[in-house]
This record gives C-alpha cells, structure tokens and sequence, in this order.
C-alpha cells in the first residue's frame, strides 16, 4: 500500500487525473490529498466561516469528481479545481452576502514570514509598537470595506493580492477574459479608496 501511495507521489495532476477517470478511487484520493488544504484555504478566506468553508470544499471535490471527465489536461488541474471552488464561494456569497476576506494572510500560515507572504498588503508595515496598533485598526477599516465589494470583485483581490497569482490565471479560473479581471482589480481598488477615502480626513 505505501509502495502504491509514493507510486501516486510521482506522477503529475494529469498523470492522475486518467487514473481517476480509469475509475481508481485511490488516485481520486491522491488529488484530494494535494488540494484539500490550498482548496479549504481558499474557501475559508472567502465565507470566513470554518464549517461552511469545510463544506464548500467537500461540495468542491464531489463536483470535480462528477465533472472529471470534462478537465481538458492541457490546462493546469489546480486552476481547473479552483474554478469550482471559487464558483461555489461566489454563488454562495451571492446568496447569502457574507463578509469575506482576511487581510491577516491564510490560515494554514504558520510562520510569520508564510503569514506576510499570503496577506493583502496595503501600504508599508509599520515597526513601532503603535504602528502595529494601528495597521491592525486600518485591516478591519479594509476587510468591512471589501466586504462591500461585489463577489466577483472580492475574488479576483483575494486571488491577486493574497494568492499572488497572475492575472492570466485568475482569468483562467474564473473563466473571464483577461480583460475582464483586469477591469474588475481596477474597480475594486477604486471602490476601496472611494470607501477608505475619510481615513486620510
């Protein structure tokens, strides 16, 4: 069995993928395994409600699972399944408008420097004890602010900003042309400042 699980280990999503559509559970589990977290990181940052993220990111697989004969392996398997998770987010945000989006990096991020690195950085960190006291203020003007944000827009800051992917990318995975999502970051950061605008009075 642990010579068949580092078997799985070696070989690409894609590689895997046809072992999944070859109807091998244990290379479905395989993918699961890979993207369980990244897939409950995002879906966490997005709803900001642990269990409803645990199950948009079951309702995720269970989606991919079904649709698994429909991944074009040409394209990348994450961007493929993030697509579903991030859809399943904006439909439920849609339905229920939560507030969504922590400025304070991923949860899974366990160092400090992993916590900076998937954090939405706006403007320089501050160094004195005070400055630290009042980014923290500034982050909750911010996160009620991206809040009021369409869903759509949320995703594509969540994905720019705290994912750090390409604009490329996050057209891939929400399916829009590439000038849509650049056009959606641009609104979304002039509704920030338009909404952040009274803490410069």
């Amino acid at each position: 069995m642990a010579e068949r699980a580092a078997a799985l280990n070696a070989l690409t999503d894609q590689e895997v993928v046809l072992l999944a559509r070859g109807g091998q559970e244990r290379a479905y589990r395989e993918l699961v395994r890979r993207y369980e977290r990244p897939i409950f990181s995002l879906l966490y940052r997005m709803v900001r409600d642990r269990e409803l993220a645990e199950d948009l990111s079951q309702e995720t697989f269970v989606k991919a699972l079904n649709a698994i004969e429909s991944y074009r392996p040409e394209y990348k398997f994450s961007s493929w399944l993030f697509k579903i998770a991030n859809n399943a987010a904006i439909d439920h945000l849609r339905r229920r408008e939560l507030d969504t989006l922590s400025l304070e990096g991923s949860p899974h991020a366990v160092t400090p420097d992993a916590v900076e690195a998937t954090a939405l950085q706006i403007g320089d960190r501050g160094e004195t004890p005070l400055d630290i006291v009042e980014a923290k203020e500034l982050g909750g003007e911010i996160e009620r602010a991206i809040a009021q944000l369409r869903p759509e827009y949320r995703a594509c800051i969540l994905l720019r900003h705290v994912d750090g992917r390409a604009y490329e990318e996050i057209a891939e995975m929400l399916d829009l042309p590439l000038g849509t999502v650049k056009t959606y970051i641009h609104r979304a950061r002039n509704e920030l400042r338009r909404l952040l605008a009274h803490l410069k009075e």
